[in-house]
C-alpha cells in the first residue's frame, strides 16, 4: 500500500536525494472550475449545489455538493513506485508532471470543502487524451471512472478506489487500464450529491501514462527484473561498429530521462508519424510509426540520413554521443536534424522506445545484406583488375548495420503468441515498406524459422542475415557471365548488442538463424527461396579447381598511423604440374555501406608456384599512402583476383577492416556524491605522426542537461598527449556513466567512457558520518 504524502502538500517540489518517499517535497496542483468534456453533465448553477439529507431518519441538515479545492499528486511516492522519478517532466522545479505506468495504481490525494460521505456523495474521474479534438469513449480516448469504496468490486477496466480517509481528506488508488492509451492525459474531477447536482474540476497539468514492462497484462511484459533494468531504465549503451574482424563499441547516451525527451516521444506518434491516438495503446502499431517517424524521407522526422562524404551544414554522424541533443534540437526547430546514419538511427529508437516504456535493444549485424530484390542474394560485379563495378551493382553488403529490437506480444500474428518477444524495428530509410520508409516490426521467431511472408518486412531482414554471396566477372555486355565465388556463410555474422548488466557484448547469430552448415539453415534457405516471388531467386553452379590452394590475409591490428600489409599465400597441392598466376592485389577506401569510395593502392605480381611448393605476395600500405583517402570511421575494403595461366580459373577474394584508434581515458578526482561537484580529466595519446589541430572534446554524463565541450587551446604533436578537466554535479544515485567524444580536422571519431557509482552525499553530526555511528 502506498503511503500518506498529503503532509508534505504545500511545500514546492524539488527532488531531495537519499531521502525517502514521505520526507520529499512536493508541489500542489490547484483544481478549478471547467466546463466538462462533451457528453458529460454540465457544472450545476450555485443554487443546484446544496440539498437535503437524512439524519437520524429525518432530512433535517443540508449538505453543499463537495469541492475539490486542492489536489496532490504525490510525485515523488508515485514516481519511485512507477520507477518514473528520473524523468524530467516529473522532477523539475517549474510545473512537474505525473508520469505513471499504465495496469500499476497511482496516488492522489484530494483536499475537500468537507468530509466525504459515501452514502451521500459521489466522486468520479474524467480522463481524456490530451491530443484528442473530440474525445470517444468507444476508442478510448474517453475515460469515466467512478470512485468505489476500497472492498467494492471493479466496474471497469480502469479503476478509483478510495485508499484512506482524514477529516476533509482523502487518498485515493488510480489504476490505468493494462491496455489503454499511452501517452498524454487530462484529468477532470467531478463531485455530486447522490441523484443531485454536480461540479466538475479541471487539472491544471495534464499527466504522462507509459507502457509498462512490470504489468503482466501489458503487452510489453517483460519477464525479469535484470532485463528491465536494462531494456528499459538504463540510460547509456553500447552500439557495436567497425567491421567483423576488427569489431568497436561505442558508447551512446540514450538519454531518455532527460529534458523534452519524453514531450518528444509522444509528439512523435501523434504528429510526425500521424498514428490515431486510438491506436497508441499498441506497441506493434507505435513502434512500425516510430520507426518511419525517426527518418526524414517521408515525413520530416527526426533524424537526415546522409551517407556522402560531405556533412555541410551539419555534424557527422560519427561525431554525436547520443541521443538527447538531437531530439532535443528536433523538438524544438520541429524539422530533421542532420546528418545521421544506421547506429544514429537505432540510438534514437532506442531512447524513444525506453522513454515510453518499451523494452528496447540496439543490434548489430556485420556483413548485412541489402537484398534490394528480394532474391536472398547479393551480387556483386567484377571486373578484370578484381574492381567492383558500382554501375552494376544494386545490391550491397554493409560491413555493419545497426537496428533495433522491442519486446513486445504479437498477437495479430497468432493467438498462441509464438511469434511474440524480440521485434526488429529499422528507422535507417532503405527500402519502401507499404509506401513509406519503415521497417518493422518483425518478429525474429519468424525469422529464425524462414517465415518470410509473416508481416511486417520479415523477408527483408531474413535476407539481411541469410543471403548468400555471389561474385560475377563481368567481361562485357556481349559476353556470358563467370561465376567466380560463391559465399554462404559470410552474410549476418556475429550479431550483437550489450549483455544485460554488464558492458561487454552478447551475441545472438542463433537467434535469428540456426548455424552455419547444418541441415537445418540450408532448408531454412531454400524454404524462404520457393516462398520468394522474386524472378532473380536461383540455384546456381561452380567449378571447381582444387591444385592451388590460396589464402588470401591481412596483418592487421593496426593502430591509425601505422603502415598495414596485405598479403596472398599460394599452395600448389599438385605433384607434378607448375602453375604461372597473375595477381593483383588492391586496397580501397570503403563506407560502411559497403561502397568502394576511392583506391588507395594496386598493385600487380607474376609467380610461378612449383609443384608441392608454396609462395607468398605482399603488398605493403604506409600511412603517407592512406591518410589522404581515409573516409568516415577509416574502413577499407582488400581484394585479391589471381588468375591460374593456361586454365579457365579466376580466385577473387574480398575482405574488410578498418584501422584502430586510440580510446580516451576518463580519471576522476574523488568520490561521485549527490549534488557535489564532480570533476576530472579525458586524455589519449595522439598517435599519428602529425600534430592534431583545433580539437574538442565533447562530454555528456549525470547532471548535464546539455553537452560539456571544452576545445584545445594549442596543437598537439605526434605521441603527445593532449587532455581536457571536466566539471558536472549528479543528481541521483546509483550506477551512471561519463561519455567522451574527440574531434578534430586530423582525427575523429575517437570515444570514450567510463562507468562508476555515484553515492549519497554523507551527513555529518558533530564530525562523524552516519556510516559510522551506525
Amino acid at each position: 500500500m502506498m503511503g500518506n504524502c498529503f503532509s508534505h502538500f504545500r511545500a514546492v517540489f524539488k527532488p531531495n536525494a537519499g531521502s525517502d518517499s514521505h520526507s520529499s517535497p512536493l508541489k500542489p496542483i490547484r483544481a478549478v472550475p471547467l466546463k466538462p468534456p462533451d457528453g458529460l453533465p454540465r457544472p450545476p448553477r450555485a443554487s443546484e449545489r446544496s440539498a437535503a439529507y437524512e439524519v437520524d431518519g429525518s432530512r433535517s441538515a443540508v449538505a453543499d455538493v463537495l469541492v475539490v479545492t486542492e489536489v496532490d499528486l504525490c510525485l515523488s511516492l508515485n514516481g519511485q513506485e512507477h520507477r518514473t522519478e528520473q524523468y524530467h517532466a516529473i522532477r523539475r522545479e517549474s510545473k512537474p508532471q505525473l508520469v505513471v505506468r499504465r495496469g500499476q495504481q497511482f496516488q492522489i490525494d484530494l483536499v475537500l470543502s468537507r468530509a466525504f460521505n459515501s452514502d451521500l456523495d459521489a466522486i468520479s474521474f474524467i480522463f481524456t487524451c490530451a491530443n484528442t479534438k473530440k474525445p470517444n469513449h468507444g476508442q478510448g480516448t474517453l475515460v469515466a471512472v467512478p470512485l468505489l469504496l476500497k472492498s467494492a468490486p471493479s466496474l471497469d477496466s480502469w479503476t478509483a478506489t478510495i485508499d484512506r480517509s482524514s477529516e476533509n481528506v482523502i487518498s485515493i488508488q488510480i489504476t490505468p487500464a493494462a491496455n489503454c492509451i499511452v501517452g498524454e492525459w487530462k484529468m477532470d474531477i467531478d463531485t455530486k450529491l447522490v441523484d443531485n447536482s454536480a461540479l466538475s474540476f479541471n487539472l491544471d497539468a495534464p499527466f504522462y501514462i507509459l507502457f509498462n514492462p512490470w504489468c503482466q497484462d501489458d503487452q510489453v511484459y517483460l519477464d525479469g527484473e535484470e532485463l528491465r533494468k536494462e531494456y528499459v531504465l538504463a540510460d547509456t549503451g553500447l552500439i557495436w561498429r567497425g567491421t567483423l574482424n576488427r569489431m568497436r563499441p561505442s558508447v551512446w547516451k540514450y538519454a531518455q530521462f532527460e529534458k523534452d525527451i519524453l514531450e518528444c516521444s509522444v509528439y512523435l506518434l501523434t504528429n510526425t508519424g500521424k498514428l490515431p491516438p486510438s491506436s497508441c495503446n499498441d506497441p506493434v502499431k507505435i513502434t512500425r510509426a516510430l520507426s518511419a517517424a525517426v527518418n526524414s524521407p517521408d515525413d520530416y522526422g527526426v533524424v537526415m540520413g546522409n551517407w556522402s562524404a560531405d556533412f555541410g551544414g551539419g555534424t557527422p554522424p560519427s561525431k554525436w554521443v547520443g541521443s538527447m541533443k538531437i531530439i532535443q534540437k528536433f523538438f524544438k526547430d520541429k524539422k530533421p536534424v542532420k546528418y545521421g546514419q544506421c547506429w544514429v538511427f537505432a540510438g534514437i529508437i532506442c531512447t524513444v522506445c525506453r522513454a515510453l516504456g518499451i523494452p528496447c535493444r540496439v543490434i548489430t549485424t556485420y556483413a548485412a545484406a541489402h537484398d534490394t530484390q528480394n532474391s536472398l542474394t547479393v551480387d556483386y560485379f567484377v571486373d578484370e583488375n578484381g574492381s567492383v563495378m558500382e554501375e552494376l551493382n544494386s545490391d550491397s553488403i554493409w560491413n555493419f548495420h545497426v537496428w533495433n529490437e522491442v519486446w513486445s506480444s504479437r498477437h495479430d500474428l497468432g493467438e498462441d503468441d509464438k511469434y511474440g518477444g524480440w521485434q526488429v524495428i529499422d528507422a535507417t530509410p532503405q527500402e519502401l515498406s507499404e509506401d513509406m520508409f519503415r521497417l518493422g516490426p518483425t518478429s525474429v521467431a519468424a525469422v529464425k524459422n524462414a517465415e518470410i511472408l509473416r508481416p511486417y518486412d520479415t523477408a527483408f531482414v531474413f535476407s539481411e542475415v541469410n543471403a548468400d554471396k555471389i561474385f560475377w566477372r563481368y567481361a562485357g555486355p556481349s559476353q556470358p557471365l563467370k561465376l567466380l565465388r560463391k559465399d554462404i556463410l559470410g552474410i549476418g555474422q556475429c550479431i550483437s548488442t550489450k549483455a544485460v548488466g554488464k558492458w561487454t557484448r552478447e551475441d545472438i547469430t542463433e537467434n535469428y538463424k540456426h548455424a552455419e552448415k547444418t541441415e537445418t539453415e540450408r532448408t531454412n534457405m531454400l524454404k524462404a527461396l520457393r516462398q520468394s516471388e522474386s524472378l532473380f531467386s536461383r540455384y546456381y553452379l561452380n567449378e571447381e579447381f582444387n591444385d592451388i590452394k590460396f589464402d588470401f590475409k591481412l596483418l592487421d591490428d593496426i593502430v591509425i598511423g601505422l603502415p598495414f600489409s596485405v598479403i596472398l599465400s599460394m599452395k600448389n597441392k599438385s605433384r607434378s604440374t607448375n602453375y604461372s598466376i597473375s595477381i593483383i592485389l588492391r586496397v580501397d577506401t570503403v563506407i560502411y555501406t559497403g561502397r568502394i569510395k576511392d583506391s588507395v593502392k594496386k598493385q600487380r605480381f607474376e609467380k610461378v608456384v612449383k609443384a608441392g611448393e608454396e609462395e607468398e605476395v605482399k603488398m605493403d600500405v604506409s600511412w603517407e599512402e592512406y591518410s589522404k583517402r581515409l573516409v568516415d570511421q577509416c574502413a577499407f575494403n582488400i581484394a585479391s583476383m589471381a588468375t591460374v595461366n593456361d586454365t579457365n580459373f579466376e580466385y577473387f577474394a574480398q575482405d574488410d577492416f578498418r584501422v584502430r584508434k586510440p580510446d580516451i581515458k576518463i580519471k576522476l578526482d574523488g568520490e561521485a556524491l549527490i549534488g557535489q561537484p564532480l570533476t576530472g580529466t579525458v586524455s589519449f595519446i595522439n598517435p599519428l605522426p602529425i600534430s592534431l589541430k583545433k580539437g574538442k572534446f565533447t562530454i555528456e554524463g549525470p547532471g548535464l542537461e546539455s553537452q560539456y565541450k571544452v576545445k584545445l587551446t594549442s596543437n598537439v604533436g605526434p605521441n603527445e598527449e593532449l587532455s581536457a578537466p571536466f566539471k558536472m554535479i549528479p543528481i541521483f544515485p546509483g550506477r551512471a556513466t561519463i561519455v567522451v567524444k574527440f574531434t578534430s580536422k586530423e582525427l575523429d571519431d575517437v570515444d570514450g567512457f567510463l562507468n562508476f557509482m555515484v553515492h549519497d552525499k554523507p551527513s555529518e553530526i558533530n564530525g562523524v558520518s552516519n556510516s559510522i555511528l551506525s
